[in-house]
């Protein structure tokens, strides 16, 4: 069978994979199965690639899916879009070989009930560990008390915390590893009482999601561990009446610490991987 020719990244290039074996033959990668799913009054599509989520988002970039209907190992499709999206390359398979393509890749993206996948970046965290890993961030409302670190998105009006650490790139919410014996909660409470001043009620951490790191056997993994790591991200909202409180590092290696707009702290850290999870947060809250 002629299979469709598809774009495939190489290198930040567009170009086309072919492989002659007698007749010519296309390598693909990019399958939609047909718009049987019913949602919101219509029929959806999946469509996916079972090589590359890289090569999965320019494809839909380069056909306007909207980043929204990202769902962290695929692109639900309206049903009207079907036929366009096969046009463009995406092969036409069934529901159960889809699923089958899928599952054989390793990029099913893992979740629980009520979750919601917001981002799967290769090496989404290359300053923090030199190993190749799998970086995924999941909107969650479910604490995952086994996190070895936890960060905190931390609201007081309009104006969120972020703090500038000589450990790691940019402007971020303040967090770190958890220490032996703490909870979660506790190293929530630790790090940003270290890295901003602010005094936190464990009570108020509500749960928005969290990080998985995902690193693979082989390399030095170091400072997460081989297999699969979490980051809980807490929010909370401090009230205040007057001012807003004056952030006071605690810690030698937290060079500054402000409150930013969220059109300030998007101009600093939009591009960050994990910007997404502040994003659905602020959204949602």
């Amino acid at each position: 069978m002629l299979r469709r020719s598809y774009p495939q990244v190489v290198d930040g290039r567009i170009s086309l994979e072919r492989a002659a074996l007698g007749s010519r033959v296309e390598r693909v990668s990019l399958f939609v199965d047909p718009p049987l799913w019913p949602a919101h009054g219509r029929l959806w599509s999946h469509l996916i690639s079972d090589s590359s989520v890289d090569e999965l988002h320019e494809f839909a970039r380069r056909v306007g899916v909207p980043e929204r209907s990202f769902e962290g190992d695929h692109y639900d499709l309206p049903q009207e879009r079907y036929e366009e999206v096969v046009a463009a390359g995406a092969v036409p398979v069934g529901g159960t070989e889809l699923a089958r393509l899928l599952r054989d890749s390793g990029m099913r993206f893992r979740k629980r009930r009520g979750e919601h996948p917001l981002a799967r970046v290769a090496n989404g965290l290359s300053t923090a560990t030199k190993a190749p890993h799998t970086l995924d961030v999941v909107a969650s409302t479910i604490e995952r008390p086994e996190a070895g670190a936890a960060v905190v998105l931390v609201l007081a009006r309009t104006q969120m915390a972020m703090v500038r650490n000589a450990s790691r790139p940019g402007w971020a919410p303040p967090g770190g590893k958890r220490d032996a014996g703490e909870s979660v909660r506790e190293t929530a409470v630790r790090e940003v009482a270290e890295e901003t001043g602010l005094l936190l009620d464990p009570r108020s951490l509500s749960p928005v999601g969290y990080e998985r790191i995902t690193i693979p056997e082989g390399p030095d993994p170091r400072p997460f561990t081989t297999g699969v790591n979490h980051l809980q991200v807490f929010a909370t909202v401090v009230e205040v009446a007057g001012t807003l409180p004056t952030l006071r590092p605690d810690l030698d290696d937290v060079l500054e610490a402000g409150w930013f707009s969220r059109e300030e702290a998007e101009h600093l850290s939009g591009r960050a991987p994990w910007w997404p999870i502040v994003q659905w947060w602020w959204e949602t809250s």
